[in-house]
């Protein structure tokens, strides 16, 4: 899931490059579709990442926000981060997004993305 939730993320920005990423993000966090990888429903959990999305787009009937879209290897590695946070702290991502949010990660990507995930994760620490 963690490969597959950061493949989503940036999917999403490299085919809607005029869209709010973050929006995208952070709405994801708090849907439906991932309350259901969450809660570890196979059916879900195990869809790569454009399955993922024609999932969430018809389940959460998600448009998109107009706005400007994350660059570069960020938004697969947000997308890995919060997936791999949620698994590691058994939180809600929902829950996550809220005390994590979006725009912290990106700042912080510079000085965490290189280090192993599990690392970047515990540096962050639970929250």
């Amino acid at each position: 899931m963690v490969e597959s939730q950061g493949k989503l993320f940036d999917f999403y920005a490299q085919k809607f490059p005029e869209k709010d990423t973050e929006d995208f993000i952070q709405i994801y966090m708090k849907s439906k579709t991932r309350k259901s990888i969450d809660e570890a429903k196979a059916y879900v959990a195990t869809m790569d990442a454009q399955e993922l999305w024609r999932y969430f787009s018809s389940t959460e009937k998600y448009e998109g926000k107009q706005g400007i879209a994350l660059e570069g290897f960020m938004p697969d590695w947000i997308g890995e981060f919060y997936a791999y946070y949620q698994w590691y702290y058994n939180m809600p991502s929902s829950e996550i997004v809220e005390r994590i949010p979006v725009r912290f990660l990106a700042k912080a990507y510079y000085g965490l993305h290189d280090l192993e995930l599990e690392l970047a994760v515990k540096k962050v620490g639970e929250i």
